[in-house]
């Protein structure tokens, strides 16, 4: 059927390149919105403060906008020390991210359009956790 004759080798090329741009493009599609910081706020996440919770050695803080939530933990003044920040969406796995930071652990972002999240966060040990909220 796709023998060697003549003309054929052009109509490959141009189905490999047809081909090449639907990958590409399923790709990029595939890959969603990214979700920079908003920097001119000075804050890690986008989108509006919907939650701070305090306590002893820093404050938890979720952010949300339209389809995404986020949320950082912040330390109070003082050295490196254990930290960490978790968001769940319901139905859905955390994501977590944890480690010997100074000021804060975070930013992490979850899809939440239409769905509530929980999320907790500690430094050096003492932390706090949210129910179910922003539903």
């Amino acid at each position: 059927m796709f023998g060697r004759g003549r003309g054929t080798s052009g109509w490959r090329r141009k189905v490999a390149h047809g081909v090449a741009v639907a990958v590409a493009a399923g790709a990029l599609g595939l890959a969603g919105p990214a979700v920079a910081p908003a920097g001119a706020a000075g804050t890690a996440c986008p989108g509006r403060l919907a939650k701070t919770v305090r306590f002893a050695t820093g404050e938890l803080r979720v952010y949300k906008n339209r389809q995404y939530a986020c949320a950082v933990t912040v330390a109070k003044a003082g050295p490196r020390r254990v930290m960490s920040v978790t968001l769940q969406p319901r139905g859905a796995r955390a994501v977590v991210d944890a480690g010997r930071f100074t000021r804060q652990a975070g930013p992490v972002s979850v899809h939440a359009l239409n769905r509530c999240v929980r999320a907790a966060g500690s430094v050096s040990g003492r932390g706090t956790a949210t129910g179910w909220i922003l539903c």
